[in-house]
């Protein structure tokens, strides 16, 4: 029984040390804030199911991470389905909901699903989750050249959709918005 106690100890000092970072990062792969909420919920539920197992893993935030996107990318797989009912007017799509925050934020994130999933997530952890190359490429399964592929494009695609362009003047010359992108230890921190 004491064992049990531990674990439980375990994952609730866990989810004290690292759910809002998890929640940002996954914020910024679904753009929903309940539903990143949601994910790294479920991801802790499953840790307090086997808690004994928990105890046993040596990166316990690399672990919830990869519960929680799995569960999002097994989430989207679902999701085709309801998309193309609302695509064919079956359905409505329900509003969607940004927490209160900066513009820049929104934009970001906005930025960011019009990317690739797979390149979406290679930024997210990288860039957002403060992950090495290395890292990014052992928790995606994919070689090492193959992030740097993905970052490369996703830092274009991304310079391309945050430039803002001046309607009122199509000779005007182009005006890159500039969002600083800190990791989500910053973030969090400073909240």
């Amino acid at each position: 029984m004491g064992e049990e106690l531990e674990a439980r100890e375990a994952v609730r000092q866990a989810y004290q040390a690292h759910y809002r970072r998890l929640v940002a990062a996954l914020y910024a792969l679904t753009a929903d804030h309940a539903e990143a909420q949601d994910l790294v919920q479920e991801a802790y539920a499953r840790a307090l199911a086997r808690p004994k197992q928990f105890l046993d893993v040596a990166d316990p935030e690399a672990w919830l991470r990869t519960v929680a996107m799995n569960l999002a990318r097994t989430r989207w797989r679902r999701r085709r389905l309801f998309d193309t009912l609302v695509r064919t007017g079956r359905v409505a799509r329900p509003v969607e909901s940004v927490p209160g925050v900066d513009a820049d934020r929104v934009a970001l994130i906005a930025a960011l699903q019009q990317l690739s999933q797979v390149t979406r997530e290679t930024i997210v952890l990288h860039h957002l989750a403060d992950m090495s190359v290395h890292e990014v490429a052992e928790t995606l399964g994919v070689p090492v050249g193959t992030v740097k592929a993905r970052l490369s494009r996703g830092r274009a695609l991304l310079a391309a959709l945050l430039t803002d362009v001046d309607d009122d003047h199509d000779s005007a010359p182009r005006r890159e918005r500039v969002i600083e992108v800190r990791p989500i230890t910053e973030v969090t921190d400073a909240s």
